[in-house]
């Protein structure tokens, strides 16, 4: 056995490398779990997908966008139930060409389905959605009784 010097500078040269092979695989490993699946890269596609959302509050208003490119809308339901809004769908797999062949699918396809609880001071008939741009918009209007009102203080 021979004696070798050590050199940090040999080691901190594949330290970058390192570490963005490690993050690729931690994130590999969070995007499979939330996605609710263990999908390996050869697979097709076809495991649990969850669309994005963002779940804002307004005034007068609640509102819900959610990200749903390659998605018709004859394919999404929304219904609201309980306090309950659940959206739901499908992302359909596009039919192939016989003249082509696929080398790697990334794309997910599937059903999904999300589903939020929300106050009881939502005007449940004046809940509209509109979808455009593959972004599925749905405006819940408040009750007068949910809306902040401001009270002035009197000094005496």
């Amino acid at each position: 056995m021979s004696i070798v010097r050590w050199n940090p500078a040999r080691e901190l040269a594949t330290f970058p490398t390192d570490v963005m092979n490690m993050q690729r695989e931690i994130n590999k490993m969070f995007d499979n779990f939330f996605r609710g699946g263990t999908a390996d890269e050869d697979s097709l596609g076809t495991s649990l997908w969850t669309p994005a959302v963002d779940v804002a509050e307004h005034e007068d208003a609640y509102q819900v966008k959610v990200e749903l490119p390659g998605v018709s809308k004859d394919d999404v339901k929304i219904t609201m139930q309980d306090n309950i809004l659940t959206i739901r769908g499908e992302k359909k797999l596009e039919k192939e060409s016989k003249n082509s062949s696929y080398h790697r699918v990334e794309r997910s396809y599937g059903s999904f389905q999300r589903s939020f609880t929300l106050p009881t001071s939502v005007k449940h008939d004046r809940i509209d959605a509109s979808y455009k741009d593959g972004i599925l918009t749905i405006a819940l209007p408040k009750a007068e009784e949910a809306k902040p009102k401001q009270i002035e203080v009197k000094v005496k």
